[in-house]
């Protein structure tokens, strides 16, 4: 019986050590109630889907891509004069006045905190003169992005049987709003003011997102709603440098789809530096100067999302050339240096010498030696 025993060890054992030391913890996958959704990184890696590449309305969630594509047309500051095609629009307002002025900025704030389709529909005319040639520019701006199961026939996301989008989708859209600095900054603003006439800080402005309060590292991005569309919406959290992005389309429970998700994804993700800039040193052999080698240095953060446990991701230099040529100037760029994680992501930074390298002195020949003699007699 001991015997027995013994080999049953020995084969648990030997099956445990074959499993992979970077597996996540434990943790059960959400069980969301939405149609369609998706939890990824900025970079676009998945960590949860359910039916991410179904055509579904996304309702006022429409108003991220409406916020890349206004911020492309105009400057931030520009005054825009309402049109009368921007009052009294269907759905949420800010009510807008015909003739009144409102700098893009302001016009902003109240699209993405109080969902506003009359700020929708004055950007939209501000930029491109109606709303369907703005809506052209938002398709175009889909299409750089690679989007194809995207499209817009509007600026604020009321039904149309032609406009759509994938939760896989609109969370690249949300990814490439982050990458905006202005814009990711107003999606994380729970209150606002902007004037109303003459009046400075008459219109309070109020995110519909109740993610920003009850939610730790919550920052955005959108809510939407119609009766055909159901509930909708974007979020985005970070803790200790990993960002998450969700999105669920027609959601019965959304807020608590959005709480779940995230936590699936904080317990088996996490964000490692491997390098502060500077902290990653290569050395490359230089020749014709005083020093026989350089050490080239890291310009950026070398900063990586991983599962947890992961092993470290490997590691990869590339230099211009095998051997560099003095002189050399401070801060010239002689390569790169990558990193990859276990699960394919990448980051990657310049690799540059941070001192001057000065060429050796030549020796002189006879006949240089011969004349400086002469000159010297």
């Amino acid at each position: 019986m001991k015997h027995i025993l013994c080999i049953l060890l020995a084969c648990t054992l030997a099956c445990l050590s074959c499993l992979p030391v970077w597996a996540s913890p434990a943790v059960s996958e959400p069980s969301v109630s939405a149609e369609s959704a998706i939890l990824t990184l900025p970079s676009g890696t998945v960590l949860y889907e359910k039916n991410a590449d179904k055509r579904m309305e996304m309702a006022s969630t429409t108003k991220l891509m409406t916020a890349l594509a206004v911020a492309e047309a105009l400057p931030l500051s520009q005054t825009v004069t309402v049109s009368p095609e921007a009052v009294n629009v269907e759905g949420s307002s800010v009510y807008l006045c015909e003739g009144e002025q409102l700098t893009v900025e302001q016009l902003l704030y109240a699209l993405l905190l109080s969902s506003a389709n009359d700020a929708a529909t004055a950007l939209a005319i501000a930029a491109d003169g109606s709303t369907e040639a703005f809506a052209e520019r938002m398709n175009r701006y889909a299409e750089r992005l690679g989007l194809t199961d995207t499209h817009f026939v509007n600026p604020h996301g009321l039904s149309h049987p032609e406009h759509y989008t994938t939760a896989r989708e609109l969370s690249l859209i949300a990814a490439e709003l982050l990458r905006h600095e202005a814009l990711s900054r107003i999606v994380s603003t729970y209150k606002a003011t902007i004037p109303l006439r003459e009046e400075k800080n008459a219109r309070l402005l109020v995110n519909h997102n109740k993610l920003l309060r009850t939610y730790e590292g919550a920052f955005g991005m959108k809510t939407g709603f119609t009766k055909r569309s159901g509930r909708c919406l974007v979020s985005a959290a970070e803790r200790d440098g990993l960002t998450l992005i969700g999105v669920t389309l027609n959601a019965p429970d959304d807020w608590r789809d959005h709480r779940q998700m995230l936590d699936y994804g904080f317990a088996c993700y996490e964000a490692v530096t491997y390098a502060e800039a500077g902290g990653f040193s290569y050395t490359l052999p230089i020749a014709g100067a005083t020093e026989e080698t350089a050490h080239l240095c890291n310009t950026e953060p070398l900063f990586l999302p991983q599962p947890r446990n992961a092993p470290l991701p490997t590691c990869t230099v590339e230099t211009f050339s095998r051997v560099g040529f003095a002189p050399l100037p401070a801060d010239t760029v002689l390569g790169r240096v990558t990193l990859t994680g276990v699960d394919g992501q990448t980051v990657s930074s310049p690799l540059v010498i941070q001192q001057p390298i000065e060429a050796r002195p030549s020796r002189a020949s006879l006949f240089q030696r011969f004349l400086a003699w002469l000159r010297r007699s």
